[in-house]
């Protein structure tokens, strides 16, 4: 049985199958714009001074790479609708190794998750976090400890549920061995891998740092955040939770502090995961770490509905569903929860 209510569970199914709005009509916005937020200032020194050639022909020009830097900035752009109808707005947090690209056009040249929400009247902020796209980059390991982590062409195949399994990639499209009945747009999924950016493993206090930045910009707010982001989702509404206002959480990867879990008893929380999780060596004990991370805040008196697609009729999906065929059914499906909640400005 659903952990999710029976009442809202069937309003949500039942309004999910509805058309989505139409996606030929214009987008009319009252504002749009971008902004970095957070970061800090680090001093380096003892460096050698280099003599760098910028142009092929040009002057040389030394660079004395001792000073101070500005690092572990975040990008964000907004988008702010015309008939504004969400109680607040919206922001999309991507996971690890991607950028706010994720909720953006799909790799097939549909519409995404951002143009669908904007659609249905909400404020949205679409962010590129720490080390990621426009956010920027810092020296490492002086700055970032590590080296950042790349991923092949297969891994993502392989490894986010759009694959059958290890072996399951071919760098020939035709041989291709998709998960049966998979909604993922195979014939985008090298237009898919375009968008992997480079990451660390190391970095989580400064992501956690500006995303916190982002919301006191902002205001109250509502999180939608997917795969790596559900450690930051859940722990930055921990460490703000008069100002979160929902938290939806798309196959989260990770989970807040559960001894404080208490703190988000307040906070309406919808966890969505996919299909094909029985089938993948990783995500069973994910899925259990999230739902045990549910079942700590329903403990304390808070509400944390759980919707696996597939116990709810809705098969095919992906570690990648923002971006699957059946995307706005499952978009229909977190706009119907909200209204539930009563997170929007009409009935």
């Amino acid at each position: 049985m659903p952990r999710t209510s029976h009442a809202i569970l069937a309003t949500m199914l039942m309004m999910a199958t509805s058309v989505a709005a139409n996606a030929a009509e214009p987008i009319a916005l009252r504002d749009m714009g971008s902004f970095h937020v957070g970061g800090r200032l680090v001093e380096i020194s003892g460096k050698p001074v280099k003599e760098i050639t910028f142009t092929p022909g040009g002057v040389p020009a030394k660079v004395d790479p001792n000073g101070t830097y500005q690092v572990e900035q975040m990008y964000v752009q907004y988008f702010l609708p015309a008939n504004e109808t969400g109680a607040y707005p919206l922001l999309l947090w991507h996971g690890g190794g991607l950028t706010g690209v994720t909720w953006e056009t799909t790799p097939d040249g549909r519409e995404g998750w951002l143009n669908y929400f904007l659609r249905k009247g909400w404020s949205v902020y679409n962010s590129d976090a720490v080390e990621r796209g426009r956010a920027g980059w810092a020296q490492y390991p002086d700055i970032f400890k590590g080296e950042p982590v790349f991923l092949t062409t297969s891994n993502p195949f392989e490894r986010f549920r759009i694959g059958a399994g290890p072996g399951s990639y071919d760098p020939d499209p035709a041989k291709r061995k998709l998960m049966p009945g998979s909604l993922f747009p195979a014939e985008g999924y090298d237009n898919f891998v375009k968008q992997n950016v480079p990451r660390w493993t190391t970095t989580d206090d400064a992501i956690i740092a500006a995303y916190i930045a982002e919301i006191d910009r902002v205001g109250p707010c509502i999180l939608l955040f997917h795969s790596q982001a559900g450690t930051f989702g859940f722990k930055v509404a921990q460490a703000r939770p008069d100002k979160v206002k929902a938290l939806i959480a798309v196959e989260p990867a990770g989970v807040g502090d559960p001894s404080r879990a208490d703190v988000l008893k307040n906070i309406p929380t919808l966890f969505i995961y996919g299909d094909y999780i029985d089938r993948d060596s990783r995500w069973p004990k994910i899925r259990a770490t999230g739902i045990a991370f549910a079942d700590s805040i329903r403990a304390a008196g808070g509400s944390a509905d759980i919707v696996d697609l597939p116990k709810v009729g809705i098969t095919g999906n992906s570690h990648m569903m923002m971006m699957d065929k059946n995307n706005t059914e499952i978009a229909a499906l977190i706009q119907n929860w909200l209204e539930s909640k009563g997170l929007t400005k009409k009935p």
